[in-house]
């Protein structure tokens, strides 16, 4: 393995304001950084990285409009893995000192120690992009600022229907700095901010009871939620959904054409195609995708993207948990497989490209492959037309939960916003809707794709072996030829 080095520059001018964040504040020189990769690799190893990373957090939940929460905090750690053929080792400290630190670096070694070892010389600082603002301030900003936009939402959903009975909104944001230093020149750093606003409301009519929830946020600042989304847009949504469901009749059931709206049901896409293209799966050939690349796995036109570089969003990165840029990634070209979504180790062992898809939850877990911001290109349909060219089916506009077998591909999932579709034309709504499917043959009917792509409004957290990370989803309108339904009706 070829390390690349080059000398960093030294001038307290050049340092990025990143990377100068951890020396000030915790002591954390490229002399340190080092010792503790040389101290990893002592009992041998092929590679080894450094994750420092510093959060400072506010949480404000609100019920009844009452404030029942309210949390500030922060915390600090590093996380030292050492790799060795495919054996790991890993350990962590929340105690950034010099004789912390190289204990850490020496029980990863020992966990993971092997044949080969590799020198360390010097790093390589990644260049990155700017995605997304990174505040100069963590939790100085005014609690009441953000107690204001939480009490505006529930205000707002209580005032848009009097059936409108119960109201819950929150707000939370991070500022989390980075730090990775690795054993292959890796050398970079990021502050990423990321905030989110929640509003869940409930409605009550005579005889039925229902829910709607609503929000968003990303890679942004507080002003976000004052000038492009308001919390009463976010309010109002979910107030619209509740009474919505108040009126629904019951879903169909049994195999008929399927639409899938514009958006959020991107997260369909997410669950049933994207976990199944993460490259720790199909290199463990647990996925229902093993094995296919370059093979036919959708409609010819379907694309399917992985994008970490689009701007503010919530799944986006400015660098990977490796140290990396993030990039666009085709998994899906014209129906056919093209690869994975890769982090440095199943790169190496399975001889592919890096795709910058390294993430791990906090420096007390591994990095793995994970999804940023996925979603389907748009096609040339008009979003009507497919509309019209459905005799009897679904449109199905939101999603709840769901559950997926990557092995196999079949996944069950949850519409919380559907409705008929007759003789082409959007008719009642209806509740209870379930889809049914498996994620390689369900894109094999797809045969319509609207021109109106859209991205969910921010609030996508993806799990993945008891890790959750921020991530985006999205689609155009869709049609499905075919697709089984579970519901209570007719």
């Amino acid at each position: 393995m070829q390390i690349a080095m080059t000398q960093p520059q030294s001038t307290a001018a050049a340092v990025p304001q990143h990377k100068k964040y951890f020396l000030e504040k915790f002591g954390i020189t490229e002399r340190l950084l080092e010792r503790c990769l040389g101290e990893a690799l002592s009992a041998g190893g092929d590679y080894a990285d450094l994750y420092f990373e510093s959060i400072a957090s506010t949480s404000i939940g609100v019920d009844e409009s009452l404030v029942k929460s309210a949390s500030q905090g922060v915390s600090a750690g590093c996380g030292v893995r050492v790799v060795s053929g495919e054996r790991t080792g890993y350990a962590y400290t929340d105690d950034l000192s010099p004789d912390r630190l190289l204990r850490a670096a020496r029980t990863a070694a020992l966990i993971a120690n092997g044949p080969a070892k590799q020198p360390v010389q010097g790093f390589t600082e990644t260049k990155t992009p700017s995605l997304y603002p990174a505040p100069a301030v963590d939790l100085d900003t005014d609690l009441s600022a953000k107690l204001n936009l939480v009490m505006r939402a529930d205000r707002a959903a209580r005032a848009y229907d009097s059936r409108i009975t119960q109201v819950r909104a929150s707000y939370s944001d991070e500022l989390r700095r980075i730090l990775i230093a690795a054993s292959d020149g890796t050398f970079a750093s990021d502050s990423q901010p990321l905030a989110r606003l929640n509003v869940f409301v409930l409605a009550k009519n005579e005889d039925r009871t229902a829910r709607g929830s609503a929000g968003g946020g990303g890679r942004v600042e507080i002003d976000f939620f004052q000038t492009e989304k308001p919390p009463e847009h976010f309010a109002r949504e979910a107030a619209r959904q509740a009474i919505l469901q108040l009126g629904a009749v019951a879903a169909p059931a049994g195999e008929m054409e399927v639409v899938l709206g514009p958006g959020w049901p991107g997260v369909l896409l997410h669950e049933a195609v994207g976990h199944g293209l993460e490259a720790d799966f199909n290199r463990r050939k647990t996925s229902a995708f093993a094995g296919l690349i370059g093979c036919a796995v959708a409609s010819p036109c379907v694309t399917v993207v992985d994008n970490g570089t689009m701007p503010g969003r919530r799944g986006s990165l400015n660098v990977d948990d490796e140290g990396s840029a993030t990039q666009e990634t085709v998994l899906i070209e014209n129906g056919i497989l093209k690869g994975y979504l890769t982090d440095k180790l199943s790169a190496r062992i399975m001889n592919m490209s890096y795709t910058g898809n390294g993430r791990r939850e906090s420096y007390q877990q591994i990095p793995m492959p994970r999804m940023t911001n996925t979603y389907m290109l748009a096609g040339n349909d008009a979003p009507e037309d497919i509309l019209r060219s459905v005799k009897h089916g679904l449109y199905a506009v939101n999603f709840g939960g769901g559950s997926v077998d990557i092995t196999s591909g079949k996944f069950v999932f949850s519409a919380s916003e559907a409705y008929l579709i007759e003789d082409g034309k959007i008719t009642a709504p209806v509740r209870d809707a379930t889809l049914i499917g498996n994620g390689p043959e369900a894109l094999k009917y797809v045969s319509m794709i609207g021109n109106d792509l859209e991205l969910d409004e921010g609030i996508g957290t993806c799990g993945k072996d008891g890790q959750s990370v921020p991530v985006g989803v999205g689609m155009p309108t869709v049609k499905l030829d075919k697709m089984t339904v579970g519901g209570t009706g007719r």
